[in-house]
């Protein structure tokens, strides 16, 4: 008997949604119910107890560990032979052991003399973690304090440097390389910024040998209050250094302001501090008071740059002058020299090279002639290796001895007119028109180029010709310092300079401002170029005037226009090309024409030689170049 077949009658239901993403066999998938794990689940529970406080927390902590140790101590009680026989006996031992694994007394006897065992241990652990707690949390603050550099410093003839910009971490090595010659001391800079910020940026100045060290502190240098943390009045030199950005100079005679009332009228600490107008410097002489040094940075800067034009190779030199790595200027106060004459001293430094006098008032007489006597009081400006050098005693008088044959009398040249020369101008800043009267003032008429049409197009109108000029100047940042890359149009300028040297084969030497040394192996020098960083030159200049006061007005002097400065002379004029001499007979000869000399620049060499061995003998070439102190 055959079946029927059944027919079902579909339901009129509404059509169900299809599912996101196929299932098996074409189905749609059904939404995951996957409940969560029990790591989830613990997680979940940790964080609603620790919401629930500190109580909560300590009842959990106690009941864990009972439910560790407990276990634990009923363990070893009842593997041990020694243990009491009866059951009493071994929960009284299994609770001494948990007591004293848990620090709460394990007394037995009595209910009373158990609860009150534990009231005990549990005041003694809370006066336990209490004192953890505070003398933790002391050391916490204290380390904190550190950190932030908010302690007192306890030296005495540190050097001081109040602000941050650009030039404090050359200032700070310079510095450190000074109290380095003298195997002690400290240098201490107090700028309101992070300290370890500070310490980084500073951290390749520091010397790998000796007891010197880098103190860094933050606080505001205007507040007196952040100054008597440094002790500014047990310091040996303080050093203001004006910061980077607008308000400088008001910055600057605030924290001079505050430095006179932190130390106090009258006290004996050699102040130097920088302003970048010269509108400010007189207002700022006035805050720093009688005895300080106050110079303008940016009249500085512009003398520099005059000076590479007026001698051109020269701006390697004065940077060599200016660090403390090597020969540096020192003023000897040596037992003797009252009486003496400037020309006797001169020949009687065996390892040093004699450069002027300071009189007891301070004022320098550099390059003095030959017969000017010294006064008691006066000091003896050398270039030395530090402040140890020799002077030797007066020799008796004995008859004047030949002049050497290998340095033969300087030539007689007939006067000549000097002819008049122009530089070219590329780019503006603040000390362009310090730098145009200082070059006037050398006899060098300064024109303004179109810098963006020589950049662009090279060749447009006169002024773009840098082959109808004696010299190209090439001024950083148009518009002043503070702009975001003022070294930029520099190295493009510098760029074109030497593309067209290429082209026309014809070299004009280029003196270029930079504010950033890390700029200096990116611009595209030739060899007849200066590359002047002059926030490096006058940081090292403000650290030499720290460690000697008296330098201040002999680098005034050094890098005037006119007057005896830092000259560059062939060396042919001393002894003829191919003599083999030593520098001494050189310098002998230099004393007779009316100059000082300090080194030479081999033919073959970018880099001086000052102070050199004055013994040692060498063969003189026709490239190569005297360093002297001298009239323009």
């Amino acid at each position: 008997m055959r079946k029927e077949r059944e027919f079902t009658v579909p339901s009129q239901r509404a059509p169900r949604r299809a599912r996101p993403g196929p299932g098996p066999a074409g189905r749609p998938a059904k939404p995951s119910r996957a409940r969560p794990g029990v790591r989830d689940r613990a997680r979940y529970w940790v964080d609603r107890t620790v919401v629930r406080g500190v109580p909560a927390l300590v009842a959990w902590l106690a009941l864990a560990c009972l439910s560790l140790v407990a276990p634990a101590s009923a363990l070893l009680v009842w593997t041990d032979d020694a243990s009491p026989d009866t059951l009493r006996g071994k929960a009284a031992t299994v609770w001494r052991t948990v007591g004293q694994t848990l620090r709460l007394g394990g007394e037995v006897g009595p209910p009373l003399r158990i609860a009150l065992s534990v009231f005990l241990a549990l005041v003694s652990l809370l006066y336990v973690s209490t004192l953890v707690g505070l003398v933790t949390t002391a050391i916490t603050d204290r380390l904190a304090e550190l950190e932030r550099g908010q302690t007192t410093v306890v030296e005495r003839g540190h050097t001081l440097v109040l602000g941050w910009s650009e030039q404090t971490p050359t200032l700070v090595a310079e510095l450190l390389a000074a109290h380095a010659q003298r195997r002690a001391g400290a240098v201490v800079v107090l700028a309101d910024r992070d300290k370890a910020e500070m310490e980084r940026e500073a951290r390749d100045a520091l010397p790998s040998r000796g007891r010197i060290r880098l103190l860094c502190r933050r606080g505001r240098p205007t507040d007196p209050a952040a100054l008597a943390r440094v002790t500014p009045a047990a310091a040996e030199a303080v050093v203001v250094l004006p910061p980077d950005g607008p308000g400088a100079d008001a910055q600057v005679i605030r924290t001079l302001l505050a430095l006179r009332a932190a130390v106090g009228e009258g006290c004996p600490v050699r102040i130097v501090a920088g302003v970048r107008d010269g509108a400010h410097l007189p207002t700022a002489r006035l805050a720093a008071g009688p005895g300080a040094v106050v110079l303008d940075v940016d009249d500085l800067a512009a003398r520099l740059l005059v000076q590479c034009v007026l001698e051109p190779g020269i701006a390697l030199v004065l940077e060599d002058l200016l660090d403390f790595a090597g020969a540096e200027l020192h003023t000897l106060h040596r037992p003797g020299l009252a009486g003496r004459r400037y020309g006797e001293l001169a020949a009687a430094c065996p390892d040093s090279c004699a450069v002027g006098i300071v009189r007891a008032d301070g004022t320098p007489h550099l390059n003095p002639p030959p017969d000017t006597e010294l006064t008691p009081g006066d000091g003896l400006v050398v270039l030395a290796e530090d402040h140890r050098a020799t002077v030797l005693p007066a020799a008796p008088a004995a008859p004047a001895a030949p002049v050497a044959t290998a340095v033969g009398p300087a030539p007689v040249r007939p006067a000549t007119v000097p002819a008049l020369r122009r530089a070219l101008l590329l780019g503006w800043n603040g000390r362009g028109e310090r730098v145009v009267a200082g070059l006037a003032r050398g006899g060098v008429v300064a024109v303004r180029g179109d810098e963006g049409a020589f950049m662009v197009r090279e060749g447009v109108g006169v002024a773009a010709e840098p082959e109808a000029y004696d010299h190209v100047v090439v001024l950083a940042g148009p518009g002043g310092d503070g702009q975001p890359d003022p070294d930029g149009r520099t190295l493009v300028a510098l760029l074109h300079l030497r593309a067209r040297e290429r082209r026309t084969g014809r070299a004009v030497p280029v003196v270029a401002e930079l504010t950033d040394a890390r700029n200096r192996p990116l611009a595209p020098a030739a060899r007849r170029t200066d590359l002047l960083v002059t926030g490096r030159l006058t940081a090292l200049l403000l650290a030499q005037v720290s460690q000697n006061g008296h330098l201040a007005a002999a680098f005034d002097e050094l890098f005037a226009p006119t007057g005896h400065g830092v000259r560059l002379r062939p060396a042919r004029d001393f002894v003829p090309p191919g003599t083999e001499a030593p520098f001494a007979d050189l310098a002998a000869a230099a004393a007779r024409r009316g100059v000082a000399a300090l080194g030479y620049r081999p033919r073959d060499a970018a880099l001086p030689r000052l102070n050199p061995p004055k013994a040692v003998s060498r063969t003189w070439s026709a490239g190569d170049v005297l360093i002297v102190v001298g009239p323009a």
